[in-house]
C-alpha cells in the first residue's frame, strides 16, 4: 500500500493511512479530490477489504468504545454496537429524491394532500443544503474512507459499482460484510475504466454535546438521491438504512429508475429456491414491507416432510429477461441485515445458528456472559442465569417496562455462513424466476393466498397493498394499516405512476415467460373470547405461520404447473376446498375464516384503494390499472 501526505489541489492536505492511491481510476480521484476538499479529513483510508483491514477497523472501534466484542464463546469474531438514542432508524421525512422537476418523483398529488409517495425537493435547494451547509469541514479530524464496492457479483451482467466516501469505520465494516468491496472492485474498474459508478458521501456529521462513542447529527440529518447523475449523499446519521449507501439508497432508490432506463426490475424482494420431494426446483420472488417476515420466509425451514427452501436474498432483489424470456433475478447484497426482535430458533431456526460468527450486531441487549440477547429469545438465554443490560445502558429483567433490544435492532451477517444458502446465489446470471409473491401484515380482510387473474392483475395487487406499519421507520405508527404498494412506498426512485407502467411494460417484453403472481397473508387474526385482562392477547393469529407457511408455497408450486387446485373468487384464485395440505399441523386452522373473502370488508377495501389512488397518483395511475379496480368493485358489488 502507498501511505504518506496527498496534497488536494486546493488549499487541504491529508495523509493516507491505509492503502494505493494509484489503484483508483483517475475518475475516482477526481471524485475522491472533490469531497475531500468539501469536508476536510485529516486522513485518507482506501479500503481493500481485506481481513487484517477489518480486525484492524474493529481495534480502532473499541479503543473509541463504539464497539466490544462478544466473549462468550458461542460467539466467533461477533460485535455489539450501540447507537445514539436519536439515530436508529431510517428517517423518511429527511430522505429525498432530487430532479429537475417535481413531477419526476411525485405522481399527481391531489391539491391540499400530503404526497405520500415521493419526497422531493430541487437539485439547486439541496445542493445548497449539502454544501454549503452540511457537508463543508463535516469531518475534520477524521478519516475519509474510500470503499470501492459491487453490487451483485464482481463482472456480472447485473452487478453495478459503488464509491462511498464515509467518515465512519462501522460503516465500512457493514459494508463489507453486506457487499463485495475492495480491492476486487479496484481492480475490476482498472481493467474496465469504462465502467460507470454510483457516487456516495456519507458523513456521521458535526456532533456537538452527544455520545462520543456514535458521532451524529440527527437535528440536521439529510439523505438526499440525485437520479439523474448517480449520486447518494447522506449526512448526520450513522444508521445502517441512512449510512450503508447500498442498501435501500443504491439498490433500490437509485437502481429503480437505473431498471426503468435500462429494462428491468429493482425491487424490494427475497428470493428463495424451493424443492418438493420429487426434485424438482423453482425460484419465488417476494415482497413484503419492512419487518413482516421477509428473512424469515426466505430461510423458511419447512414442516413438510421432503421439502426443502433454499435462500437466494432476504431482502433486494434486480430482475431481468434473459434472451430466451426467463425473468432472472439475483441478490445483490452479500449479507443479511435483519431485524433481531422475534427472530428465534422456533421463528428461523437456520439464521440463528449463522448469526454466531462474523456478525455485527447493532442495539441489541447485552448479556453478563458476553452474549447478547432480544425479545423472542427465552429459548435460548436463561434469564435466571445471566443479567442483561438493555441496548440504551440500563439494567434490564422481564419484569422491565422497557425492551432489553430496540425494535429496529439489526444483525448484518455474511450470507455465506447460512446453512441454507442456495447454490445458485452468487450465480452470475441469476436464477429463473417463477412466481412472485406480494404480501403484509393483515389482519382481516385478506386471505391466506390468492392468486392474481394475469399479469396486468397482478401489477394491479401490488399496486394497491396495504400492511400494518413496522418500526423499520423512525417515524412509523405502530398497529395502522397503510398502504405500502410493491413494499417500495419508501424506496421508489421516481414517480410510482411511471413505476406502475414500467411494471406494465415489463410485461409486454417479447418472447416474456412471465412468472404468476399472488398475494400472501399470514397475519389474519380472530378475537379471543373472554380477553377482558389487559395482560392477555385480545386477538390470535388463525394461521401458525414460519415453517407450515411451506403449504402456502407447495400450492404456489403446483399452480405454476398449472395444475386444477384453484377456484376463482371476485379477488383472485384462492386455493379449492382440500387444496391445502393440513395434515401433521399441531393444531387445527380456521381454513374458511383463512380464505374468506367478505363483501362488506373488500366493498371498503376498494372504497379505500379508489380513496388512494385519487389523492396520491391521480392522472399519473396507468389506465389499465384503474380497470383493473373497476374490474374488482364489479365483482365485489355482484358477491
Amino acid at each position: 500500500s502507498v501511505r504518506g501526505k496527498m496534497s488536494i489541489p486546493a488549499e487541504s492536505t491529508f495523509e493516507i493511512v491505509y492503502g494505493d492511491w494509484s489503484s483508483l481510476l483517475p475518475e475516482v480521484q477526481k471524485y475522491i479530490n472533490e469531497k475531500a476538499r468539501l469536508c476536510k479529513p485529516d486522513r485518507l483510508h482506501i479500503c481493500d477489504g481485506s481481513e487484517e483491514e477489518f480486525q484492524l477497523l474493529l481495534r480502532e472501534m473499541e479503543r473509541t468504545r463504539t464497539i466490544k466484542k462478544l466473549w462468550s464463546e458461542r460467539f466467533d469474531n461477533c460485535w455489539l454496537v450501540d447507537t445514539d438514542v436519536r439515530d436508529i432508524a431510517r428517517v423518511e421525512s429527511k430522505t429525498f429524491i432530487c430532479t429537475g422537476n417535481m413531477s419526476d418523483t411525485v405522481p399527481d398529488t391531489k391539491f391540499g394532500a400530503q404526497a405520500k409517495l415521493g419526497n422531493w425537493m430541487s437539485v439547486e435547494s439541496m445542493e445548497y443544503l449539502l454544501f454549503r451547509k452540511r457537508f463543508p469541514n463535516s469531518m475534520a479530524g477524521r478519516t475519509m474512507y474510500v470503499i470501492p464496492f459491487s453490487m451483485g457479483v464482481v463482472g456480472s451482467p447485473f452487478a453495478k459499482i459503488g464509491i462511498e466516501l464515509t467518515d465512519s469505520p462501522y460503516v465500512v465494516t457493514c459494508m463489507r460484510i453486506m457487499t463485495r468491496s475492495g480491492k476486487p472492485v479496484s481492480d475490476y474498474l482498472k481493467a474496465h475504466p469504462d465502467t460507470q459508478f454510483i457516487r456516495c458521501l456519507h458523513s456521521v456529521g458535526r456532533s456537538v454535546g452527544m455520545m462520543t462513542s456514535w458521532p451524529c447529527d440527527p437535528d440536521n440529518t439529510v439523505i438526499a438521491h440525485f437520479p439523474e447523475r448517480n449520486e447518494i449523499c447522506s449526512y448526520g446519521s450513522g444508521y445502517g438504512g441512512n449510512s450503508l449507501l447500498g442498501k435501500k439508497c443504491f439498490a433500490l432508490r437509485i437502481a429503480s429508475t437505473l431498471a426503468r432506463d435500462e429494462g428491468w426490475l429493482a425491487e424490494h424482494m427475497l428470493i428463495l429456491g424451493i424443492t418438493n420431494p420429487e426434485g424438482r426446483k423453482k425460484f419465488i420472488a417476494a415482497a413484503f414491507p419492512s419487518a413482516c417476515g421477509k428473512t424469515n420466509l426466505a430461510m423458511l425451514q419447512p414442516t413438510m416432510p421432503g421439502w426443502k427452501v433454499e435462500c437466494v436474498g432476504d431482502d433486494i432483489a434486480w430482475m431481468r429477461f434473459d434472451d430466451k424470456g426467463n425473468l432472472r433475478g439475483i441478490n445483490p447484497e452479500n449479507g443479511f441485515f435483519g431485524v433481531a426482535p422475534g427472530t428465534s430458533m422456533k421463528t428461523n431456526p437456520y439464521c440463528m445458528k449463522s448469526i454466531h460468527k462474523d456478525t455485527v450486531f447493532t442495539n441489541v441487549g447485552y448479556t453478563s456472559d458476553g452474549g447478547v440477547y432480544w425479545e423472542g429469545m427465552d429459548d435460548e438465554v436463561d434469564l435466571d442465569q445471566v443479567h442483561v443490560t438493555s441496548w440504551d445502558g440500563r439494567h434490564w429483567t422481564n419484569e422491565s417496562h422497557f425492551t432489553a433490544a430496540h425494535k429496529n435492532s439489526r444483525f448484518c451477517t455474511p450470507a455465506k455462513h447460512l446453512e441454507t444458502i442456495d447454490a445458485a446465489w452468487e450465480d452470475p446470471m441469476g436464477v429463473p424466476i417463477s412466481a412472485i409473491l406480494f404480501g403484509g401484515r393483515r389482519p382481516d380482510t385478506v386471505p391466506l393466498v390468492f392468486e392474481s387473474f394475469d399479469w396486468t392483475h397482478g401489477v394491479f395487487v401490488g399496486s394497491s397493498m396495504r400492511s400494518m406499519t413496522t418500526a423499520a421507520s423512525l417515524e412509523g405508527i405502530v398497529k395502522r394499516i397503510q398502504h405500502d404498494p410493491f413494499a417500495m412506498r419508501p424506496f421508489f426512485g421516481y414517480n410510482f405512476g411511471h413505476y406502475v407502467q414500467h411494471w406494465l411494460d415489463i410485461g409486454k417484453t417479447s418472447n416474456a415467460k412471465l412468472p404468476k403472481i399472488f398475494h400472501v397473508n399470514w397475519f389474519r387474526t380472530e378475537k379471543v373470547p373472554g380477553a377482558h385482562d389487559h395482560n392477555k392477547r385480545k386477538e390470535r393469529y388463525l394461521w401458525p405461520g414460519f415453517g407450515e407457511n411451506c403449504r402456502v408455497l407447495e400450492w404456489i408450486f403446483k399452480r405454476t404447473d398449472e395444475e386444477d387446485v384453484a377456484v376463482k373468487s371476485p379477488i383472485g384464485y384462492v386455493p379449492k376446498p382440500g387444496a391445502l395440505s393440513l395434515s401433521g399441523l399441531p393444531e387445527p386452522v380456521k381454513l374458511e375464516k383463512l380464505l374468506a373473502v367478505n363483501k362488506d370488508e373488500w366493498q371498503e377495501e376498494v372504497r379505500k384503494i379508489k380513496e388512494y389512488f385519487d389523492e396520491q397518483i391521480g392522472a399519473d395511475m396507468p389506465k389499465e390499472i384503474l380497470g383493473e379496480l373497476t374490474k374488482l368493485e364489479e365483482r365485489v358489488n355482484a358477491m
